[in-house]
């Protein structure tokens, strides 16, 4: 399985499975950033940053989606071009992403239906998971099997938040975290699906690629539910407004 497809026939059928699913993805997080802006959750007088995470990480997204594009038309040298985009992309996506967690909670205390302590460790450790697969994926990318499901598996990471905003997260307290984080498991369990019907195997990218999401959640919570967890946290929404709200979940009113 490790050097999978044998064929050009196979391996275009697989290019465009890939190309599929990179859709998919992508329309996952749109519907659900969408569906926030359509019901008033978002406004465009966010502070600075908050735009320059939005355009960063939609930016990846069409980053990938374009690659697969790409190489479903047979362009490989310039999918081998973009790909170094990937390499500055990446820590852009880890800054930003861990700065918009502690905005959100000193701020506003982050999302009401999630517990603050899991947001702050879960969020970064949820964001470094991502960039650990992609840059694992670009190590493997002179073995197309290995990087393409890798680089599917970081970009299924990332819709945790699309998911989060299209499930009913207030009444999923006190599971939501895990909810928006093991739906996007999906993706890679139809890529499995996938490889089992046309392959007869599964090709072993997709069990490492959902252990370090399995893995992310775990040692998330073990940081979070810790003394440490606690008192770090306190420490980081002290003076701020996000202090004024409770710790736990709750349902907003």
């Amino acid at each position: 399985m490790a050097t999978l497809p044998a064929s050009p026939v196979a391996d275009r059928g697989e290019a465009r499975f890939f190309l599929i699913m990179a859709c998919l993805m992508a329309g996952t997080l749109v519907t659900g950033f969408g569906l926030n802006a359509a019901l008033g959750r978002s406004s465009f007088g966010s502070p600075l940053l908050i735009h320059l995470h939005a355009v960063t990480f939609f930016g990846w997204v069409t980053l990938y989606v374009t690659q697969n594009a790409l190489i479903f038309a047979g362009n490989y040298r310039l999918h081998r071009t973009l790909g170094w985009l990937a390499l500055g992309w990446i820590p852009a996506m880890v800054v930003l992403g861990t700065m918009v967690t502690l905005h959100s909670l000193r701020s506003a205390g982050g999302p009401p239906f999630l517990d603050q302590n899991e947001f702050l460790f879960g969020n970064p450790i949820g964001i470094l998971a991502f960039a650990g697969l992609a840059l694992w994926a670009i190590s493997m990318r002179r073995n197309t099997s290995w990087h393409r499901r890798l680089m599917f598996c970081a970009m299924a990471l990332l819709t945790g938040p699309g998911f989060g905003r299209l499930l009913p997260m207030p009444f999923l307290i006190p599971w939501g975290w895990w909810a928006a984080n093991l739906a996007p498991l999906v993706f890679p369990l139809v890529g499995m699906l996938a490889d089992r019907r046309r392959y007869g195997a599964i090709h072993p990218a997709w069990l490492r690629g959902i252990g370090v999401a399995l893995g992310a959640l775990l040692l998330a919570d073990l940081l979070a539910y810790s003394p440490i967890g606690y008192a770090l946290t306190e420490r980081v929404l002290a003076g701020t407004p996000g202090a004024a709200r409770q710790m736990a979940a709750f349902f907003p009113m």
